[in-house]
């Protein structure tokens, strides 16, 4: 069984973490969600406040080595919060030296950005972003789902599901189709 790793806070895109959570649930990952707090993180949903997902544990809980993937939602908010975030820059980090995948979407390679690990690869965004990811040394394009190496990028919602895809097939998991 596949464990993925899920990073977010308050002010997460609804659909960005629910979508792919229950894509890779259904294709039989075991998904923990950390966040910075206990209790419940509470989804913006396009234009207002959303719904609330449980945590699973707070970051200071979370080994790296206990999972095979990290996913990054993003939504304005939640990565713009995060990347202060050193132990989550550190994950991050983690994650990439021991080349696992690492798939961001939204303005969550923000994050990648921020823990230094995007210089050289091609990789996408929120276009919100874009410069940000070039002056951090990527190749930035404008495509539905971008990998390079471990590293997994999308740009929005209407990407999440070749997003999950791109996810399980770095995981050698049957997903659903595309």
């Amino acid at each position: 069984m596949q464990r993925v790793l899920i990073i977010a806070t308050d002010g997460f895109e609804q659909s960005e973490l629910v979508q792919p959570r229950d894509l890779l649930a259904e294709a039989g990952a075991e998904v923990t969600i950390a966040s910075l707090k206990r209790g419940e993180i509470r989804g913006w949903d396009q234009k207002d406040w959303g719904e609330s997902v449980p945590v699973d544990c707070t970051l200071d809980q979370v080994n790296a080595e206990d999972f095979d993937a990290l996913l990054l939602p993003g939504g304005q908010m939640n990565p713009d919060v995060l990347r202060t975030e050193h132990k989550v820059i550190d994950i991050v980090r983690e994650f990439d030296a021991a080349q696992k995948p690492i798939a961001a979407i939204c303005h969550a390679p923000w994050l990648l950005a921020e823990a230094d690990i995007i210089e050289g690869h091609t990789v996408t965004g929120w276009p919100s972003i874009r410069t940000d990811l070039s002056n951090a040394g990527a190749a930035v394009v404008d495509e539905e789902v971008v990998v390079d190496g471990n590293l997994i990028t999308s740009r929005k919602p209407a990407d999440i599901p070749a997003f999950a895809q791109a996810l399980m097939s770095a995981l050698n998991m049957e997903g659903a189709d595309g």
